[in-house]
Formats: C-alpha cells, structure tokens, sequence
C-alpha cells in the first residue's frame, strides 16, 4: 500500500465547509484506507491505499459531498510530494508560518510582472510542478500577493504553511 496525504480546500474555514475531523477520518476508513490519520482542522489526512491519486482525489470530494454537502477541491500526494514541496524552495531557514505552500493540479505559469508588482519588500517565489511557494516576511494575511494568488494562479489550489507541511512529512516519515 502507498502512503497518501490528501489536502481539501476550504474547509473548516470562515464558518463554511464545515468538516468534523473525527467524521473525516471515519469516512476514510469506512472507504477501505487503511492508517488514517488527520492533522488540525483544516482538513489534511494521512492513510494508505493502492488507488491512484486522481481516483483517491475524486473519491474523496464525491463522499464528502455525498455526506456533508459540500465538495471541496481535493489534493492527494505521495510522500515524495510532501517531502519535496518541504524541502525544494530557496526560503530555508526563514519561519515556517511566512512559507506557503500552494499545491495546485498542475504546474502553474503566473505573469511575473503581475507577482512583481504585487510584491511586498523581501516577499519571494519559487515554481515547481504543481507547487507554487510563496515567502511573506511580513505575514501571509497582510500580503497583496497572497491575496490575488487566486486569480494569479488560476487552476484549483490550497495553500498550507510550511509548518503544516512539515508536520504531515513527520507523519509520513513515522511509517516507515
């Protein structure tokens, strides 16, 4: 069995797609996933199975909707994902909760000119396949570019704090 990490969007945010994580993880488990943990409650999962990703990410968001209403954009990673998207960007050694990290379904080509003009003093970005990272020293939610990164990035996306994503790399790491 592989290792997976699914990251849903929205969730637990703001009062809407409001999603128990103790029903989450019970709704994993009663689909056949084998280990299924969850991390704080924005709903980040780790648990095994042998379906693909694509698969995982579709069934996933149609069971959520199927029993809590909603369905929320689904991201399913492998641990080598999580451990790159950990350690491939230029920001090591800056605070973990000033680097975000957006995983998105495909490689993303922002207007540089647009991120430059939107840029705070010291704010910085790296591209990778399906990850776009962002370094705010002066904090995500006071960031210009944080907050267009929607419309700048246009293809379904969720962010986590590298904090988070190093948290769910531990996670996976204490598999074995």
């Amino acid at each position: 069995m592989s290792v997976w990490v699914a990251l849903l969007r929205g969730v637990n945010v703001g009062g809407a797609g409001k999603l128990p994580m103790a029903e989450f993880r019970a709704m994993l488990s009663g689909m056949g996933f084998q280990r299924v943990e969850t991390y704080i409650q924005s709903g980040n999962a780790v648990f095994e199975s042998d379906l693909a990703a694509p698969v995982l990410e579709a069934l996933i968001r149609d069971e959520i909707a199927t029993r809590f209403g909603f369905a929320p954009e689904c991201f399913v990673l492998g641990a080598a994902e999580i451990a790159e998207a950990l350690m491939d960007h230029p920001f090591q050694g800056a605070e973990g909760n000033r680097i975000h990290v957006c995983f998105l379904n495909e490689t993303p080509a922002p207007d540089e000119a647009a991120l430059q003009a939107l840029a705070q003093p010291g704010d910085g970005w790296h591209i990778a396949p399906r990850r776009f990272t962002l370094h705010t020293p002066g904090g995500y939610g006071t960031s210009k570019l944080a907050e267009k990164l929607p419309k700048l990035l246009p293809a379904p996306m969720t962010a986590r704090n590298l904090r988070s994503v190093a948290a769910l790399h531990a996670m996976v790491a204490a598999r074995g």
